[in-house]
């Protein structure tokens, strides 16, 4: 498969940008394991909902940027599964990345991919595997970004306000007031902030100067390939077999394999966000939610009278504030329990107390080690 330009550059110099959307679908979800697994994890499930969040990411951008002009980029394990996922998308739309280099390396491949369609193209660069419900305010918030990347050389990023002082998320500490796109505020970013201690989590939290790093970014081709050029030198020239591909007749996928194992595996918040000193923040105002473990689940959900979320064929007898998931046809029956989680496939069974859903991690790491456990994971 050979991704090419639609248009030739001379062609776009007289239109105004387009604008793009590239989704990056490449997370293992390990911590919703048995359900997730190397090749179905978080974003091609329906962990809420009765769709994969995958699905759901490209039914909410479908405002934002045509069809043709969406990507997804996702691992090579994935790839079937992302594919049966997304019909919709033109086949070259979907691109695999050979192994994972973290979001340095999947930006800079965004980057040549949108600028193979419109070199000054507009595009954002989402996670699929995030729950936002109010999806008009998620439009807007979008389109604020977006005008704000067209009309500056600025590097956009959306903050969530926190809701609770959360060690599991970075911060973005805010700056003064940039600019109002769309009636939306935009601030300056004094700094990116690692996952801090509950402590300093607070500190945070009651200032009011801080929010949330979702990992959601809006930029021009001009700005973030100039941004990567200064601060991401080594990975701009290795990735130069894919400029020259993509502007030509060889097979992406063939090149993409010679190349990307030897990329640095470093973050996009390292790489450039933290360096770059033209970054912009829009506070969102639409719901958000990680769901990055089982009990997140229970937020999104319908509880029976003693708290208890369930899907599936599930009864509970004497038991409160569970978690309790079943596929197919298996009955999964509880007596007594209390702030438990119980996921049941068609292969595997977990049992765990929802204190302790963070260590499935842990549990994973055991499972690799072991003689045959390669098989559920």
């Amino acid at each position: 498969m050979n991704l090419r330009p639609i248009v030739s550059f001379g062609k776009i110099a007289g239109r105004m940008a387009q604008n793009f959307v590239v989704i990056i679908a490449g997370g293992k979800g390990e911590r919703f394991w048995p359900q997730s697994r190397a090749h179905r994890p978080k974003h091609l499930l329906p962990i809420v909902g009765t769709t994969p969040l995958l699905a759901q990411t490209l039914s909410r951008v479908r405002p934002l940027a045509p069809v043709k002009n969406t990507f997804v980029i996702t691992s090579a394990a994935q790839e079937k599964g992302v594919r049966a996922c997304c019909p919709q998308l033109p086949p070259e739309n979907i691109v695999v990345e050979p192994v994972g280099r973290d979001t340095a390396a999947a930006v800079a491949l965004a980057t040549l991919l949108v600028e193979a369609r419109d070199p000054r193209g507009v595009f954002a660069v989402l996670p699929a595997d995030h729950v936002i419900h109010d999806r008009k305010r998620y439009v807007a918030d979008l389109k604020a970004a977006f005008a704000a990347a067209a009309a500056d050389k600025v590097l956009v990023t959306l903050g969530i306000p926190p809701t609770e002082p959360s060690t599991g998320f970075g911060y973005i500490e805010r700056g003064s007031k940039w600019k109002a796109f769309g009636r939306k505020p935009l601030y300056r970013v004094k700094r990116f902030v690692e996952k801090p201690s509950a402590d300093v989590a607070g500190v945070y939290v009651r200032s009011g100067d801080y929010v949330w790093n979702a990992g959601m970014f809006v930029w021009s081709v001009p700005t973030v390939s100039s941004a990567l050029a200064q601060h991401a030198p080594e990975l701009v020239k290795a990735l130069s077999p894919v400029r020259a591909a993509l502007q030509g007749n060889q097979a992406l996928p063939a090149v993409l394999k010679k190349v990307y194992p030897k990329l640095p595996k470093i973050s996009v918040d390292y790489a450039l966000l933290e360096k770059a000193e033209q970054v912009v923040m829009l506070p969102s105002s639409f719901d958000w939610d990680d769901v990055g473990a089982w009990p997140a689940v229970a937020r999104h959900h319908p509880a029976d009278k003693k708290g208890n979320v369930s899907k599936g064929r599930v009864v509970v007898e004497q038991g409160s504030n569970n978690i309790l998931f079943s596929e197919g046809d298996h009955l999964v029956a509880a007596i007594g329990l209390e702030n438990f989680i119980v996921v049941h496939t068609a292969d595997a069974t977990l049992i765990a107390p929802k204190a302790k859903a963070q260590e499935i991690k842990a549990l994973l790491k055991q499972l690799e080690k072991a003689k045959d456990g390669a098989r559920w994971l």
